[in-house]
């Protein structure tokens, strides 16, 4: 697993939602803030969104926007004034391909139709990578010629995928998780090739352009259980001790022992959020060599027993044990095995 997967797979609870709207006419419909991420992309005809607390955004055709941290907003024919957006109506789906009950009209023969997808991912924030916790509000990707081919791909695959019943398509349970699940990714790719100095990405996308610091991720998100340690790690990246301390610390924000003594707990967390493993198990995966050794760790960090957090993951609505509805970012999927020994504590720590 590379930085961004592991990113997204450690906040990622249950199965995404989508929806295709059709509308017309004068409509403006509110969506509150949510506890996950939602997308809108624009298929055809022209709209605005109206973030809380931002500038309105002018979206046409192609467009896409991403509010990974769930904020609310409106969505218009127009850019709405205050008293216009202040009596929106909710954005309430019946489902299917519908449009919002009694809040956004379908279009009258020969007016001009708008066609969105819209959609949301559950995300457990609670300990969330620095990578998507540095997202802005509000990603917004216009459709430039050349731009993101990928992300373009999979919008056709999506709008195709949800152009008629759900329930006619074979495969469709498969089909639609996993094209959501590539749409999120483009998303978060085509943000971070913004810009690589910081200047237009933020901190990670400099972190994942750097050699030094981008390799020595590599290697702890690879086989996180290692027994690793500064040279260890330094050798793995090329650089002597103190070049790799340097550069990860000022790149990542943290020395490359406590990124992954954190990584390690919070891959313990999906595991323990998301599957059915005994606690001795997940604590040889995160590289603990004992149950008692990743309690200590993980109460220290997340302020209750491993036990208590997996008895709260309903609360949270995760999916429970084997039985839990498939998801492509499963975490508690199997790893590969360690290249080494489990360490009898992280190193660093």
């Amino acid at each position: 697993m590379d930085v961004v997967s592991d990113a997204i797979s450690a906040v990622r609870v249950g199965r995404p939602f989508s929806h295709r709207l059709r509308t017309g006419g004068r409509w403006c419909a509110r969506l509150e803030p949510y506890d996950g991420a939602g997308f809108h992309v624009l298929l055809e005809g022209s709209c605005w969104l109206l973030p809380d607390g931002g500038d309105p955004v002018a979206l046409g055709p192609g467009d896409a926007v991403l509010l990974p941290h769930g904020t609310g907003h409106v969505i218009a024919d127009s850019p709405a004034d205050a008293e216009t957006v202040a009596r929106a109506e909710p954005f309430v789906h019946r489902g299917g391909g519908g449009p919002a009950s009694g809040t956004v009209p379908a279009p009258r023969p020969g007016e001009p139709a708008v066609v969105m997808l819209c959609g949301k991912y559950r995300l457990d924030r609670s300990h969330a990578h620095p990578l998507l916790a540095e997202l802005p509000s509000l990603v917004h990707l216009p459709d430039r010629d050349g731009a993101s081919p990928e992300l373009r791909a999979a919008v056709s695959l999506l709008a195709v995928e949800l152009g008629g019943e759900e329930a006619e398509r074979p495969g469709s349970g498969i089909a639609l998780p996993g094209l959501l699940d590539l749409l999120l990714v483009y998303m978060i790719r085509s943000w971070m090739d913004g810009g690589t100095d910081g200047s237009a990405g933020g901190v990670w996308p400099a972190a994942l352009g750097d050699p030094v610091a981008a390799a020595a991720l590599r290697a702890l998100h690879a086989d996180p259980a290692a027994p690793w340690t500064v040279d260890r790690l330094a050798a793995e990246a090329g650089v002597s001790r103190a070049t790799l301390v340097r550069r990860f610390t000022a790149r990542v924000g943290r020395a490359p022992m406590a990124y992954l003594t954190w990584w390690r707990l919070n891959r313990a967390a999906a595991l323990l959020r998301n599957g059915a493993d005994p606690l001795g198990a997940v604590a040889r995966r995160v590289g603990y060599s004992t149950p008692y050794a990743l309690s200590h760790a993980f109460r220290r960090e997340f302020g209750v027993t491993p036990g208590r957090y997996r008895e709260g993951r309903e609360e949270r609505g995760a999916p429970v044990g084997p039985s839990a509805p498939w998801a492509p970012w499963a975490p508690w999927a199997p790893s590969a095995p360690s290249a080494g020994p489990p360490a009898s504590s992280p190193a660093g720590s």
